[in-house]
């Protein structure tokens, strides 16, 4: 009788250990804030993180992404991972900056000389620092995606500064692009990417400003088919993680995150690469027309904007930046 109680009391432990192993092996069913169309590259980028993410993890850490904004605009979704209600969003820098200041330091206009200069200021010191320091507002930079540079498009053609005088130019909500269009002599309307199309088709708005693949992704370029390239800003995109969420992975979870990160930052830029030139071929099909800019004469306007002095700690990073060779 003994022996079977000791029997008994054995199994039940089995049992209750086996049941522990199957909690704590559960997988991490995650979201993933985007607000891009299926097929956009960042969007493309989100998708390779979450594949690599559930390799890594054996599994134990499963990302769905939700596309098309389904979640909220970029504001709201960096708001709702600082608390942890989303797990993962991939936003631009500028809705970050409302959040967290120090980033808008990547925004001012002008700062990268190209796509080179700005992947290794990225990948170097400078690119780490402002993700590592992300975790005092609840969040943990991952990595960065690229979104090319940003242009001006419009419903008239602009090809010099005075073309954009007193045109309500779209940009996004806590943009420092917004003193741009300002010093310009244009008049910045804050707007999420959803309500540009009807306002450009209506003429609630003369125009906006965004990189290729988005201008002809969200078929901008259908109601505001002059595009003016002056590259004012080359602003990353952020894979960020609620560091609520973060803090409860364990270690090599959190290896595993960085390492997908990072292999899905080089997918990504493949991408964007290929989506500008089939974008640009794309609008240029259509009769859409794209002039390039003497960039020294907008240069020469924004100047101003570095000496202002609420951007006195952007000026010192700035002028880092612009020193990297």
């Amino acid at each position: 009788m003994k022996r079977f109680g000791l029997l008994f009391l054995l199994g039940i432990l089995v049992l209750v250990l086996v049941s522990g192993v199957q909690l704590t092996a559960a997988p991490k069913v995650c979201k993933l804030a985007e607000i891009h169309p299926p097929g956009y590259p960042t969007e493309m980028g989100d998708q390779e993180f979450a594949r690599l993410v559930e390799e890594k993890t054996e599994g134990l850490i499963k990302i769905q992404v939700f596309n098309n904004g389904v979640l909220g605009t970029e504001n709201q979704v960096v708001e709702q991972a600082k608390v942890g209600v989303i797990e993962f969003v991939r936003v631009s820098t500028s809705p970050v900056l409302a959040v967290y200041k120090p980033i808008g330091a990547l925004n001012m206009p002008y700062l990268f000389r190209d796509q080179a200069h700005m992947w290794k200021v990225l990948n170097g010191t400078i690119g780490r620092h402002f993700l590592d320091n992300m975790s005092a507002v609840g969040l943990v930079g991952l990595t960065y995606f690229d979104a090319g540079s940003r242009n001006f498009y419009a419903r008239k053609e602009i090809k010099v500064p005075k073309d954009l005088k007193g045109l309500k130019i779209r940009v996004q909500p806590n943009s420092l692009v917004a003193e741009v269009v300002d010093a310009l002599g244009a008049i910045a309307t804050p707007m999420n990417m959803g309500e540009i199309y009807s306002a450009l088709q209506t003429g609630v708005i003369d125009g906006a400003e965004n990189n290729i693949p988005s201008w002809v992704g969200w078929k901008h370029y259908e109601v505001a088919k002059y595009f003016l390239a002056d590259g004012h800003s080359r602003l990353p995109e952020v894979l960020m993680v609620s560091k609520k969420f973060w803090d409860d992975l364990t270690e090599d979870q959190k290896v595993a995150l960085r390492e997908a990160a990072e292999e899905a930052k080089d997918f990504q830029i493949k991408a964007w690469n290929k989506a500008e030139v089939d974008y640009y071929n794309e609008a240029k099909k259509v009769g859409a027309v794209i002039n390039q800019a003497n960039i020294a004469e907008f240069q020469a306007i924004c100047v101003k904007i570095y000496d202002d002095p609420k951007y006195a700690d952007y000026k010192v990073w700035a002028q880092k930046i612009k020193a990297m060779k």
